[in-house]
């Protein structure tokens, strides 16, 4: 809708995106922290913007892209995406598709009243059977690909930036997916989803300053992207070491600006230079951003933390690891040679349950009594779930009261609620939050050799006279080295 604007009009589009992240958190906090919401009434609220979503579009026409203006077919569209661009979403699509079907056919495998290590051969024979359906899933997409594109290879700078965008999906949609967790792990829940708000306010506002950078700045999109990166560089290794609050705030705030023009620039710069693509080549980044996001950058981050943590423990107490390791390994993109042993989930969160009670304990200074009204309507199980629940939180407060930290009209200093734990609870806490400074750290990594692929762009588009905007008249060729030729560049 805007050729000559792309970057300004994407970003100012997307910041939508972290302004939904800023009001969802808020509404989380309150409904959560503050008044114990079920999590299916939290999660239901979504149909609330959806409906509305719905009736604003009732009606109303899209505009029509330059390549459909100008009557490309479908096949046009896919020339620059290509075999090269068809084998990076139909990989990843292999990859969902075999986790989609491995619990499902998981059912088949194992039979029932299976002992442990007929569950275990089953799972392990359904895992098998679903990546090989996955690959031929992917195999016969890429086949269609090159049927409707005649087997053109596509561009080479448009595989490099779907790798890329790939990257950003996992760095930009992954780490928010556990940002609250780590944060949250190191200083409170409450904090956690604070710093949650922060990061994201800061991208919603940013958005609308894309067009400033760029013209008065002097930045082209790759020259902001490279920057960008740096920036989420630092600030990730900067979180991995941050031990109070306004350092926390610090951190972030830099990791976020940083991240801020990832993902709606990285459109642009696709819909600058390839405009025959339509629609198509940044549909395909949006979802190899958020494919890589939920199968690469989620469970690396997951399995990061299971390495670093478990491997801290062992370390540093091999018998207390022995009693709370998880009873199957981590594994990477299901490489055996990344076999990692991290600490039992249920273990960790009891650890975890206990210290996140001792700190609410601590903030009002008692533990309120037991409201009878509450118990109205439980089952016989709830009610002592219940009771043995407001039991554990009166150990807790005894224990806090001995140590002589539980202070009449409570506390700020959260420090003190390790006070609560046993010297074995403290140490699994302890590495498991070695565990998260570590994953933070290692997360880094990926915006810095972002980095180094944009440094290439930049030396890329001065060695054909600068980075500008393609017009679709002038795309003649399929690459980028064969539209030199025809002077796009």
């Amino acid at each position: 809708a805007y050729p000559e604007n792309r970057t300004h009009y994407l970003n100012i589009l997307h910041a939508s995106w972290p302004a939904g992240l800023v009001l969802g958190g808020i509404v989380g906090w309150t409904l959560d922290d503050k008044f114990q919401w079920d999590w299916k009434w939290q999660l239901a609220l979504y149909l609330v913007p959806t409906v509305i979503y719905g009736l604003m579009f009732f009606g109303q026409k899209y505009p029509k892209s330059e390549a459909s203006e100008k009557g490309m077919s479908i096949g046009d569209m896919f020339k620059d995406v290509g075999l090269l661009g068809g084998l990076v979403i139909c990989y990843l699509l292999a990859m969902f598709f075999a986790g989609m079907l491995t619990p499902i056919l998981a059912e088949s495998f194992i039979p029932e009243n299976a002992t442990p290590q007929a569950i275990e051969e089953g799972a392990a024979k359904a895992a098998s059977v679903s990546k090989w359906i996955g690959y031929g899933i992917g195999f016969v997409l890429l086949a269609v690909i090159g049927v409707i594109t005649k087997f053109s290879i596509g561009s080479v700078l448009l595989f490099v930036l779907f790798i890329t965008h790939a990257m950003v999906g996992a760095v930009e949609l992954g780490t928010d997916g556990w940002i609250q967790n780590i944060t949250g792990n190191l200083f409170t829940s409450e904090s956690g989803k604070w710093l949650f708000i922060w990061t994201s306010a800061i991208m919603f506002a940013l958005r609308f300053c894309a067009e400033w950078i760029e013209t008065k700045l002097k930045l082209s999109p790759v020259a902001l992207l490279f920057v960008c990166s740096v920036l989420a560089f630092i600030g990730l290794q900067l979180a991995g070491g941050m031990t109070t609050l306004m350092v926390a705030f610090g951190a972030l705030g830099l990791y976020a600006i940083g991240k801020t023009f990832f993902w709606p620039t990285m459109l642009a710069v696709a819909s600058d230079r390839f405009p025959r693509t339509g629609a198509v080549a940044i549909s395909i980044m949006g979802g190899i951003g958020m494919m890589s996001a939920g199968l690469i950058g989620s469970p690396g981050l997951g399995y990061l933390k299971d390495r670093y943590a478990g491997q801290d423990l062992q370390e540093a107490d091999a018998a207390l690891y022995a009693e709370y390791k998880a009873e199957k390994p981590s594994y990477f993109l299901n490489l055996a040679s990344t076999e990692a042993t991290g600490l039992d989930g249920g273990k960790l969160g009891e650890v975890q349950g206990k210290l996140a009670d001792a700190r609410g304990i601590l903030a009002a200074g008692e533990v309120p009594p037991l409201d009878p009204a509450s118990l109205e309507g439980l089952s016989d199980e709830e009610k002592k779930a219940a009771q043995d629940k407001q039991a554990a939180k009166e150990a807790i407060a005894a224990t806090l009261k001995e140590a002589g930290v539980l202070q009449e009209g409570g506390t700020k200093d959260m420090t003190l609620a390790l006070k609560a734990l046993s010297p074995a609870e403290a140490q699994v806490q302890a590495s498991s939050i070695v565990g998260d400074r570590k994953t933070l750290k290692a997360d880094s990594l990926i915006p810095l050799t972002m980095a180094l692929i944009y440094i290439g762009l930049i030396i890329y588009f001065k060695s054909i006279g600068g980075y500008k905007p393609v017009r679709i008249d002038e795309a003649h060729s399929i690459s980028e080295g064969e539209a030199l030729k025809t002077g796009e560049g």
